[in-house]
């Protein structure tokens, strides 16, 4: 491998092209939809750590980290080799939902990751987006509870799928999209600086936190039980804003005594990126369904569902999809992705205390 690219990937008149021709064909090729390129104009040839390099061979430290997926940044050599030991191993790269020794070991790991070494929860494999994630624990939901209501919170983001984007708080993505899904209630989120109700500090959060329990206990309200509220802990594309723990404790208690599923959306936030594996955790709370993607899969497509075994109401086959066990993707090893962050957090460093520290 060149410091470019390899030369066997590329027409030969390619071979030294700048960023200006590779965005040139990238307009060429692609959808309008294209996002990021038109604010990174860059055509990235390598990339090791935090660094990337563009085709005009200037060097760049990496803030996005493929918007959260990179836990343990590009190319980390522990994930390439786990990588490389898994296509090279003789298993099968698709197997729908069938196991093998590997994936076997991956999920008892990753399940000892939950709250209380996962004894309450079981796995779901959805597919290779945090968005599949999110249809299939608001399916879950609405089946197990038989109600369709959703509560939802302004700058939340879930994803771009069409019940994804309806419980996601930008109207940017979805204001030319029609019949979104119905009965979403959106509530405003804690900001401690930015107070949705003008009040801020301590005070602002308990006048949120009435606000929530008003609405869901008064008959008046005008808002149906719901089947589910969904949350992040940590507000990603909603400003980077962390849920004051007393909130979410009460969040969690409000749910709870009226049959409500707490779905906690940790595809941005978690594995080990708060100080803790995942954000939640800094509230000891234990959300009935966890929604995991990004950072599990260490840089490839794979999302799970972690959900408390009483709320499991599928019948086998009612929610499948064809690349939700892909061995690579799934890195069926305890010392792939989604384990090499636990063991950072277990054995290997003190990164993640550190975080927590600042």
């Amino acid at each position: 491998m060149t410091d470019k690219v390899r030369i066997d990937t590329l027409r030969a008149d390619l071979l030294d092209a700048n960023n200006e021709t590779f965005l040139a064909r990238q307009a060429e090729f692609e959808s309008n939809v294209r996002s990021y390129p038109r604010k990174l104009p860059l055509a990235i040839t390598k990339a090791e750590g935090v660094w990337l390099t563009d085709a005009d061979n200037k060097q760049y430290l990496d803030c996005l980290a493929g918007a959260g997926t990179l836990a343990l940044g590009h190319n980390h050599p522990d994930v390439l080799q786990s990588i490389q030991s898994v296509i090279t191993s003789g298993l099968p790269l698709h197997t729908l939902d069938l196991t093998t020794p590997l994936k076997d070991r991956f999920s008892e790991y990753l399940l000892s990751c939950l709250p209380g070494e996962g004894k309450e929860y079981c796995l779901q494999f959805t597919g290779p987006s945090g968005a599949d994630a999110v249809e299939a624990a608001l399916k879950l939901a609405k089946k197990y509870t038989g109600r369709t209501a959703v509560i939802s919170f302004s700058g939340g983001y879930h994803g771009m799928t069409h019940g994804a984007l309806s419980v996601t708080g930008n109207l940017s993505p979805k204001a030319a999209v029609n019949g979104m899904m119905p009965e979403v209630q959106f509530m405003p989120y804690p900001h401690l600086y930015r107070c949705p109700l003008g009040i801020g500090g301590e005070a602002g959060v308990k006048a949120l936190t009435y606000y929530f329990e008003n609405l869901i206990n008064d008959v008046e309200s005008g808002v149906r039980k719901p089947a589910a509220v969904i949350l992040e802990a940590v507000q990603g594309e909603g400003g980077v804003n962390p849920a004051p723990v007393e909130w979410l404790q009460r969040i969690r208690k409000v749910t709870e005594e009226h049959g409500i599923l707490l779905i906690v959306d940790e595809v941005q936030a978690g594995f080990a990126r708060t100080g803790k594996f995942f954000a939640f955790e800094h509230a000891g709370i234990q959300p009935d369904i966890i929604v995991m993607s990004k950072a599990v899969g260490g840089g490839l497509p794979l999302a799970v569902l972690g959900i408390k075994k009483q709320f499991d109401a599928w019948e086998p086959g009612h929610h499948t999809g064809t690349f939700r066990g892909k061995p690579a993707g799934d890195g069926h090893r305890p010392d792939h992705p989604a384990s090499s962050a636990r063991q950072q957090d277990r054995r290997q460093s003190r990164r993640p205390g550190r975080v927590a520290e600042r």
